[in-house]
C-alpha cells in the first residue's frame, strides 16, 4: 500500500473533478489517501493527514504555492512531493489537472526521479529559537513603506557591503525562477546547490545579484527604515523584523523531494512556463 498525503487549494475550479479520479484510481494503484481537513471534508472519503513521516509520496492539488505549503507541511522528512498543476504557471509542480491519472500510473510503477532540492532555513534575534525553512526563498522587505531600507550584509562574518534597498531575496536555486528572477536575479540550474543574494530594487546602480557557494551563512542586519519590516518564507509566512535585528540564513540540513519524469527537464520546463 502507498500512502499519499494529499493537500489542495479549494479555490481552483478543477479540484472536485481531480478529487473524483482520486477516488477512481486510488484502489487499483494500491494507494491509501489521507487528506488535510480542507480536502477531506470536501473529497468525503479517505483518511485525516497525520503523521508526514509515515507518508510514501505528498500529492498536491493546485500549483506552485500548494506545492510550497505541502513542502513545509513534510518540515524535515525526506517524502517525494507530486505537484499537481490546477492553475496557470506551475514552474515547481510534476505535471497538469489533465495529466493526473498517467502520472499517479507511473508513480505507482516507479518511473519517475526524486530530484534532491536544496532548501534554507533562517531564524532572526527577535524570534529567538523559532526558525523558518524555505524551498523557494526568505525575503526581508519593507512591505507598504514608502522608503528604503538601509541593510548590512554580511557572509560568514565578512561585510559584504551595506545596500541601499526596498529589500533583499536570499533564495534557493529553486527559487531562483521566482522572485529573484522579477527582481533581476539570475536563473540557477536546480542541480547546482548555491545560495542567491537579490537586491529588490536597489538605489545604487553598481549593486548586483550575487550566486554564493551552498554552505555560506548570510547575516542581514537593518540599520534603519521603517519602524517594522517584514520577513516572508517562500511568499506565505514570516514575522515582522525591526532596524537592529538581525536575520541568518543558511542551507538546511534536509533538501526537498520533487517528483520529476523523464522528459520533464529543466531547460523543457523554462521553455514551456517563461517563454
Amino acid at each position: 500500500m502507498i500512502r499519499v498525503g494529499v493537500v489542495g487549494h479549494r479555490g481552483y475550479a478543477g479540484l472536485p473533478d481531480v478529487l473524483q479520479t482520486l477516488e477512481e484510481l486510488s484502489p487499483g494503484l494500491g494507494f491509501e489517501l489521507h487528506f488535510e481537513p480542507e480536502i477531506h471534508e470536501a473529497a468525503g472519503y479517505g483518511h485525516a493527514l497525520g503523521d508526514p513521516s509515515q507518508l510514501d509520496v505528498m500529492l498536491t492539488l493546485g500549483g506552485d504555492g500548494t506545492l510550497l505549503r505541502g513542502a513545509r507541511l513534510l518540515e524535515t522528512h525526506q517524502v517525494p512531493i507530486l505537484g499537481v498543476n490546477l492553475g496557470r504557471l506551475g514552474f515547481l509542480t510534476s505535471c497538469g489537472g489533465e495529466e493526473l491519472e498517467p502520472a499517479l500510473e507511473r508513480f505507482a510503477a516507479g518511473e519517475y526521479t526524486a530530484e534532491r532540492r536544496m532548501a534554507l532555513e533562517a531564524c532572526t534575534s527577535r524570534h529567538g529559537t523559532q526558525q523558518w525553512r524555505a524551498l523557494n526563498d526568505i525575503v526581508l522587505h519593507k512591505g507598504g513603506f514608502a522608503r528604503v531600507v538601509r541593510l548590512h550584509v554580511l557572509v560568514d562574518s565578512e561585510l559584504i557591503g551595506a545596500y541601499a534597498a526596498d529589500g533583499i531575496i536570499v533564495s534557493t536555486p529553486t527559487g531562483s525562477t521566482a522572485y529573484s528572477l522579477s527582481a533581476g536575479g539570475p536563473v540557477v540550474v536546480p542541480s547546482l546547490d548555491s545560495i542567491v543574494l537579490t537586491p529588490i530594487s536597489p538605489h545604487t546602480l553598481t549593486v548586483r545579484p550575487v550566486v554564493l557557494p551552498p554552505d555560506a551563512e548570510v547575516s542581514v542586519r537593518a540599520e534603519d527604515g521603517p519602524d517594522e519590516l517584514l520577513v516572508t518564507i517562500d511568499g506565505q509566512v514570516g514575522a515582522t523584523f525591526s532596524p537592529g535585528d538581525v536575520l541568518n540564513v543558511k542551507r538546511a540540513a534536509n533538501p526537498v523531494l520533487v517528483v520529476r519524469f523523464p522528459e520533464s527537464t529543466f531547460f523543457a520546463r523554462m521553455r514551456l512556463k517563461l517563454g
